[in-house]
């Protein structure tokens, strides 16, 4: 059986989709070179994930300079031509041509790509993870059912008929892939709606960069009993996006006039892989770009072996159906 090689890119948003796209393929691209298989990019990689900025608004209150900034958001945020109401992805139109691009770069380097995208629908803006096949293309998406805290004010409330999990075959292997993004790791039900669906490969990527972060995902790893992988950007305020504040400068020391600002982080990275004993097999990376990745020789064996004395995944002995039930709105599970 072929190895897999999993791997997690820790990279910063361009200051254009179309110079993310560009990185976004130059990544895969070496990726693909040293033999990787999978790659997952970090939460809204694909538009920017708006770090530092208020977009003008308060309680009871928004401002103009607030509404163009949203407005510049908007402009750099990816439009994949899905019709459905709920996002499911009935792709009438070729959108933007971003979804045509992911496609050619998954079917050239033959990884299959996990990106984190802002996605726009109409006027509206959507955190969304797409899940991107060297042999078919787009097989699925799903869009972050709850925005966390002031991401609220820019972010719609996704379906949970997205969370779908995606059965396919990666390197010979079988695989179920699953995302959660950012703190929808932190819901329990949402967390078990993936477990329902047997994930054998977990996709979290987030913009949370604290130590806690690592420990839920070991946490994921063990609940679960499977692959975990967290992925998060490393930014500074040099690689901001341009729609953002300009807050990051509290962050740096005072300088003199004329003088450049001084560097200062303001996303440290943190990106980890976990294997299904939440054993740590990569990271976790702090303070800088790059890649992490792991070899899996065998992954239906090793979640196996994880899930024989903890299996809580549809109709495994610790999942208890006969005393609890899960629904999920428009969801089959």
């Amino acid at each position: 059986m072929p190895s897999l090689m999993l791997t997690v890119a820790q990279f910063a948003t361009s200051n254009t989709l179309a110079e993310s796209l560009s990185r976004l393929k130059e990544i895969t691209t070496t990726a693909a070179s040293a033999g990787t298989n999978l790659i997952l990019f970090p939460e809204a990689f694909l538009g920017g994930y708006p770090r530092t900025s208020t977009f003008g608004a308060r309680v009871g209150s928004r401002t103009n300079t607030g509404r163009i900034q949203y407005h510049e958001y908007w402009t750099q945020a990816v439009d994949l031509g899905d019709t459905h109401p709920d996002g499911l992805g009935v792709y009438d139109t070729p959108g933007d041509g971003t979804r045509g691009f992911l496609e050619h770069v998954a079917k050239d380097t033959g990884v299959f790509l996990v990106v984190g995208v802002v996605e726009k629908v109409g006027a509206t803006l959507f955190c969304s993870v797409v899940f991107v096949c060297p042999r078919s293309g787009v097989v699925g998406k799903r869009r972050k059912v709850m925005p966390t805290g002031t991401e609220r004010v820019v972010w719609g409330i996704g379906s949970p008929k997205t969370l779908k999990a995606i059965k396919t075959e990666i390197a010979g292997q079988k695989v179920t892939l699953g995302a959660a993004i950012c703190w929808e790791n932190y819901m329990p039900l949402l967390r078990a709606t993936l477990y329902t669906q047997n994930t054998s490969i977990y996709l979290a990527p987030t913009a949370d960069a604290r130590e806690s972060c690592i420990s839920t995902m070991r946490h994921i790893a063990l609940e679960g009993r499977c692959y975990v992988l967290g992925c998060n950007q490393f930014v500074t305020n040099h690689t901001l996006p341009p729609f953002a504040d300009d807050m990051a400068s509290a962050a740096c020391s005072e300088e003199e006039e004329g003088e450049t600002p001084a560097e200062a982080v303001l996303c440290n990275g943190g990106s980890v892989v976990f294997g299904p004993m939440g054993e740590v097999l990569a990271g976790p990376l702090w303070g800088q770009e790059g890649t992490l990745s792991v070899v899996v020789e065998d992954l239906e064996r090793e979640v196996v072996k994880a899930k024989m004395d903890f299996d809580g995944g549809f109709a495994g002995h610790y999942s208890r159906w006969d005393a609890f039930r899960l629904e999920v709105m428009g969801l089959e599970l």
